[in-house]
């Protein structure tokens, strides 16, 4: 998809550099893309002790490792 945006071009270079990505476009794919992550991963942390969970660790981790 084609979309204009006016971006200040300091800050479009430096994330470039910093990523070290060849193109804008996939600057921009990398920024949005970890910009969702982060949020899922905060998303997920905020239901820390909310859930309850019946789950056994011992007898899973013994199950995965015999895998």
């Amino acid at each position: 998809m084609r979309t204009t945006v006016d971006l200040p071009e300091k800050l479009l270079e430096e994330a470039q550099r910093l990523c070290g990505t060849p193109t804008r476009t996939a600057t921009l794919i990398l920024a949005l893309q970890r910009l969702i992550d982060a949020r899922k991963v905060e998303d997920l942390r905020s239901l820390r002790g909310k859930l309850k969970l019946e789950i056994d660790l011992p007898k899973s981790r013994k199950v995965r490792d015999a895998a």
